[in-house]
């Protein structure tokens, strides 16, 4: 029996029609946020990679989600969003079992790190097909006038997920090898998207939106959208930073707690949507930007000059808090200048220059980590808030 989520079934509030879907964008990011905290020490600790490596394990799940966004965004445009999610969702599952065999292996570092690598190209695709489905199944659902409020949600269920997944991962990888680390991270991340594959397809589909025209090329499209996607580009390197190498200058600095600054960011960014993503409306995506990259670029500062676990906490939440408007505030804007026939794959075109952002900052700031040390990555990320900054008072005089 099909569980009836469409329009015709949904009733009440538009926050109690968007959550049933945005469950599934939940169960992925919590899938996303398992092994952060884990993923970088365990290449370049225990397996004795050094940290351009560590960074890439990170790092390149972004780059397979910048490959597979096009596809996402053009399978929820044409066959609706249910087939995307489910997909996006099956592959999750299958990227989790690769994570349990990659730590099941680590006495064979080569194939380990492989296995983990493919993992996470894995968890690259099924997160932008999860996440570009989520958005269009909830937009279907509620109406257009409210995809600020669907992105908010998204956002808050993709970061909640992380700071929810981070710390739990942290503590499954301290259980006993080789059944414990990342064997039974892989076995909770492979569990939780297979419970989401089952019950998304359980759930009636939203048709997609009819257009007599033939769809708008992805390259138009996105030079459509590029402007607001090079801002998107310059706080997303905040995000990368964290992401990929927090965990890397705690053990630096034979600091514990990396996870718990991870939550913290995850927190603030969710508190931020919650209390504040109505700006985005009142104030406009422009205003609502400028504040928020500002706050990111504080963060990233206080980073840069912390000296203690409590300062690198405290910078970490700051950045967290800064980052979260980004995304929606430009989003609106962004999927605004396309028709609906092609708005799955405006968000796909979006959302490619997060994962260009955070899939090099990566590796490239793990090289700035060898070459000029820690305090430097942070400095380096703060610039490019900043340009950020900049890029979005050049939008102010962008005709519309």
């Amino acid at each position: 029996m099909r569980i009836m989520t469409g329009p015709q079934a949904a009733s009440g509030s538009p926050t109690r029609r968007i959550l049933p879907v945005v469950l599934f964008n939940l169960l992925c990011y919590i899938d996303i946020g398992l092994p952060m905290a884990v993923i970088p020490v365990f290449v370049h600790q225990v397996l004795g990679y050094n940290t351009v490596l560590a960074g890439l394990a990170v790092s390149v799940q972004y780059l397979a989600t910048f490959a597979s966004r096009a596809g996402a965004g053009r399978l929820a445009d044409r066959r609706g969003a249910k087939p995307t999610v489910v997909v996006g969702l099956a592959v999750c599952t299958l990227s989790g079992a690769a994570l349990m065999l990659s730590g099941l292996l680590l006495h064979f570092a080569a194939l380990s790190v492989v296995l983990l690598i493919a993992s996470r190209i894995l968890l690259g695709i099924g997160e932008s097909w999860t996440a570009t489905g989520a958005i269009m199944w909830n937009i279907g659902r509620v109406g257009a006038a409210r995809t600020a409020q669907v992105i908010s949600w998204n956002g808050v269920t993709s970061y909640g997920g992380i700071a929810l997944g981070a710390p739990i991962g942290q503590i499954l990888s301290g259980l006993p090898l080789p059944y414990g680390g990342l064997t039974v991270v892989g076995l909770l991340s492979a569990g939780l998207t297979l419970f989401g594959f089952v019950l998304a397809r359980q759930y009636a589909p939203v048709p997609p939106v009819p257009s007599k025209a033939p769809p708008m090329p992805f390259h138009a499209v996105f030079r459509r959208v590029l402007p607001h996607g090079m801002v998107l580009a310059c706080g997303s390197v905040g995000f990368g930073t964290i992401s990929a190498c927090l965990a890397l200058f705690y053990a630096h600095n034979n600091w514990s707690g990396a996870a718990t600054a991870l939550t913290g960011f995850g927190l603030t960014f969710v508190m931020m949507r919650f209390l504040f993503a109505r700006q985005i409306d009142r104030r406009g995506g422009l205003v609502v930007t400028f504040v928020s990259l500002l706050v990111e670029t504080l963060g990233l500062c206080v980073l840069w000059q912390c000296s203690s676990v409590t300062g690198a906490a405290l910078g970490a939440a700051l950045t967290g808090a800064g980052f979260s408007l980004v995304f929606p505030a430009m989003g609106v804007l962004a999927v605004a200048r396309v028709g609906p026939e092609n708005r799955g794959a405006a968000l796909g075109a979006f959302s490619v220059f997060l994962d260009i952002a955070v899939g090099l900052s990566g590796p490239l700031l793990g090289l700035v980590i060898q070459t000029m040390g820690y305090g430097a990555l942070f400095l380096v990320s703060a610039l490019f808030t900043l340009a950020g900054v900049g890029v979005t008072i050049m939008l102010k005089f962008l005709p519309r």
